[in-house]
């Protein structure tokens, strides 16, 4: 058995069975009256709503007449899944790529399930890896190999969250849901291809955090490298002045991710990598649903 279908197989004993259902109205719908499809007419009868009143008809007609519409629930959701090189830290077996690997799988599955249609875009060594839009299982797994391949091929590129979110803007050309799955570490002015994706689609984050991208363990010296250029320093750990600038650093990375994305209207979630993934997952969906009642 392949590895990908190994993991979904996992997956789906572990975490799809206990949160079947739970994502279903947990977003916003993306039909508000615009994207329906114009099915015909038919007479105005005693409790119809008024606003739905042909009044050309109506006047041809000399008889009230109202516009009816077939609603295509069908939802296009397009997963962003960040494969940069900060994305390998974390402990063997559960670092950040494991758990964006299981959160692609699951969140496709489940999706996939209510009917909407998946589609991935991936982004690692600078070349852009698209998985169409699809529904079936056959499909996860597809998703599933394509994250096995950059894996594989991630050659320790920096996070471009620009180039990804105007990406996937190019590529969902109706509207939608976006879910970005980063731990957004990196450089670029992204907050303002935010703001364009933000205004025609919902936009979810899922930020996926280790604990070595808070913390930094007093070990007398170490080297410390970054983990998107791979620039390497000896430190000091235990040095105060160092650790203050270091959490200053970390302090400010956080609030600019933060205000970006209040801006934007966009909400962010944190996935830590020792977390219980279903757990984590049914308190994004309590916490989306608070925000709108």
């Amino acid at each position: 058995m392949r590895a990908p279908e190994k993991l979904l197989l996992r997956l789906e004993w572990r975490v799809v069975r206990r949160l079947d259902g739970r994502l279903q109205g947990g977003h916003r719908t993306v039909h508000r009256g615009a994207g329906t499809d114009f099915a015909g007419l038919r007479a105005y009868v005693e409790g119809d709503d008024a606003r739905h009143i042909d009044w050309n008809v109506t006047a041809r007609l000399n008889e009230p007449h109202l516009r009816q519409f077939n609603e295509d629930r069908e939802m296009t959701v397009w997963l962003v899944l960040d494969r940069s090189a900060s994305m390998a830290a974390g402990r063997p077996g559960r670092g950040k790529h494991e758990v964006l690997a299981e959160l692609a799988l699951v969140l496709a599955r489940l999706f996939g399930r209510g009917g909407n249609r998946v589609g991935a875009l991936l982004f690692d060594t600078g070349v852009l890896r698209v998985v169409p839009p699809g529904t079936d299982r056959r499909h996860v797994l597809r998703i599933g190999a394509e994250l096995d391949r950059t894996a594989a091929a991630s050659s320790g590129q920096t996070t471009d969250l620009a180039a990804m979110l105007d990406a996937v803007a190019r590529l969902a050309r109706r509207r939608g849901l976006i879910v970005v799955v980063s731990d957004f570490i990196g450089d670029g002015d992204w907050e303002r291809s935010l703001l364009r994706l933000a205004r025609r689609h919902e936009v979810v984050a899922l930020r996926i955090v280790d604990t070595a991208d808070d913390e930094l363990p007093e070990a007398g010296l170490i080297v410390v490298e970054d983990a998107e250029t791979g620039e390497q320093l000896i430190v000091d750990s235990g040095d105060p002045l160092f650790r203050v600038r270091f959490r200053a650093a970390v302090d400010a990375r956080d609030a600019r991710l933060a205000d970006g994305m209040r801006e934007a209207g966009v909400p962010v979630h944190r996935i830590d990598t020792d977390r219980d993934l279903a757990a984590a997952l049914v308190e994004v969906v309590a916490r989306t649903r608070d925000r709108r009642t």
